[in-house]
């Protein structure tokens, strides 16, 4: 266990590393998209790293994670389908539109999956509180899309189409992952071993294998240039490391601990895009932008409240909130 001084530090530490993960994440594979412009090869390395990562820290005996059955791999099938369409939106957007553009339709998704959940599960219309906020993060959205100079119709395709996906992803995949009583590492290893499964097939669909090809064949070379491999790699070990810090932060605070570091990512990650690059929007749509993380924040602490409510009249109800919280947490940090 530890003194109480090296938990604290411990639990400083992976705080601070789930942060900084998060943080950089977004902006880490819009710097590997640009460098690399190959989203179903990038994904699949991304995938190949985690699920390589997972099994090797399984044998070590640093974590321990559900052993891949073909009968549990046919139930999870449909769910890392959705999974991967998340992941192949995601990346695509940010191919062609800047991280602001990602993080406002990634807030967005809290007023769809409460549509969502509100039409077909037949869950409760959402408090005063909660329905107040839905509308801040749509005024900010709005707001951003309105003022985007960098307005192009294949970035808002690819948007909409990632929207639509990550909603079908919060709304159903979830309340199926919970059924299947995986753990959360037995989780990221079926959704990234089935996703690595599937990228051959989206690779002939959308032609990309073509151009890999073509790219492998040309003198140039510029596929093993060191910005390119350094970027690639970046990439892919951040997307592990979000996995763990994630699910040892989870492990490690409350869960309105860990949804207060989510809410602070963001403003990090505006942040951190606004200094390093100029791929970034204009002051008017930043300060959308942040009215729109503004409104995901009152959010989360409504969603928190009536949560923390719920399990106090219900300890059984607790036990569910928790295992579904798990899974809702790890989802998210793999996907952002």
């Amino acid at each position: 266990m530890g003194t109480p001084k090296q938990q604290h530090y411990t639990t400083t530490t992976l705080v601070i590393g789930y942060a900084l993960c998060s943080s950089l994440l977004a902006v880490i594979n819009k710097f590997a998209i640009t460098n690399f412009n190959y989203p179903g090869l990038l994904t699949s390395l991304q995938y190949l790293t985690s699920a390589l990562g997972v099994k090797v820290l399984g044998k070590l005996g640093f974590l321990t994670h559900d052993p891949f059955v073909c009968e549990t791999a046919n139930k999870f099938l449909p769910a890392a389908f959705v999974f991967y369409l998340a992941i192949f939106t995601n990346t695509n957007l940010l191919r062609h539109a800047n991280v602001d553009t990602f993080i406002v339709f990634r807030s967005l998704t809290p007023l769809l999956v409460a549509v969502a959940d509100t039409s077909f599960r037949k869950q409760p219309f959402p408090s005063k509180f909660t329905f107040l906020s839905l509308l801040i993060i749509l005024s900010g959205a709005v707001g951003y899309v309105v003022n985007d100079s960098g307005f192009s119709l294949t970035a808002y395709s690819w948007a909409f189409g990632y929207l639509i996906v990550i909603t079908t992803e919060m709304v159903y995949i979830k309340h199926m992952v919970t059924n299947l009583g995986l753990s959360t590492w037995g989780f990221v290893y079926y959704n990234n071993v089935l996703s690595l499964m599937m990228a051959p097939l989206f690779w002939v669909m959308t032609g990309e294998y073509s151009d890999v090809i073509a790219a492998i064949g040309s003198e140039s070379g510029s596929l093993f240039e060191t910005r390119v491999v350094t970027s690639v790699l970046l990439s892919c070990v951040f997307g592990f490391l979000i996995s763990f810090f994630g699910f040892a932060c989870r492990k490690a605070v409350s869960a309105t601990a860990f949804t207060v570091t989510g809410v602070v990512n963001k403003f990090l990650t505006v942040g951190i895009n606004v200094l390093i690059w100029d791929k970034h929007a204009s002051p008017f749509g930043l300060l959308c932008l942040l009215v729109t993380i503004v409104g995901g924040v009152l959010y989360q602490q409504s969603v928190t409240g009536v949560s923390n409510a719920s399990s106090q009249r219900d300890p059984a109800a607790s036990k569910v909130m928790e295992n579904k919280d798990e899974v809702d947490d790890h989802s998210e940090t793999d996907q952002e």
